[in-house]
């Protein structure tokens, strides 16, 4: 076998290891949840659970690597981390995002967008969309 060819296969055997997996800055950070539950404390663990793996869906990140993001996490700091070479988040995983807040929480992200909006914010912007509509 050639070396292109392993060169080839070592490639191709990294990608898949690495598809799911989050961004470099936020892997190695431990659970997140004790600020998720400090910034939101009437917000239950499921509803923030939820939350997070909505967006971990929408990003293709494995479940496990949810509670690593944090309240103050920016969508386009993750966006840019994930894809460097990309400046404007016209992506996959930002109409995905967008797509199932609609669906799941009655939010169009577009009316709600920020450039520096967190995870966090979002978040709010869940928990306010629930109230109003219980009430």
């Amino acid at each position: 076998m050639s070396i292109v060819a392993i060169l080839v296969l070592l490639a191709v055997a990294w990608s898949a290891l690495a598809i799911g997996q989050i961004p470099n800055p936020f892997r190695a950070r431990t659970s997140q949840a004790r600020l998720w539950r400090r910034a939101f404390p009437s917000a239950s663990k499921r509803q923030i659970g939820e939350f997070l793996s909505l967006f971990a869906d929408a990003f293709s990140f494995r479940a496990i690597e949810t509670q690593k993001f944090r309240p103050d996490d920016q969508l386009l700091g993750v966006y840019r981390a994930l894809n460097p070479a990309k400046w404007i988040p016209e992506s996959k995983e930002v109409e995905r995002l967008a797509k199932e807040l609609r669906k799941r929480y009655g939010i169009a992200l577009a009316d709600i967008w920020d450039d520096r909006m967190t995870l966090g914010a979002l978040f709010a912007h869940v928990q306010q969309k629930k109230r109003s509509v219980g009430h």
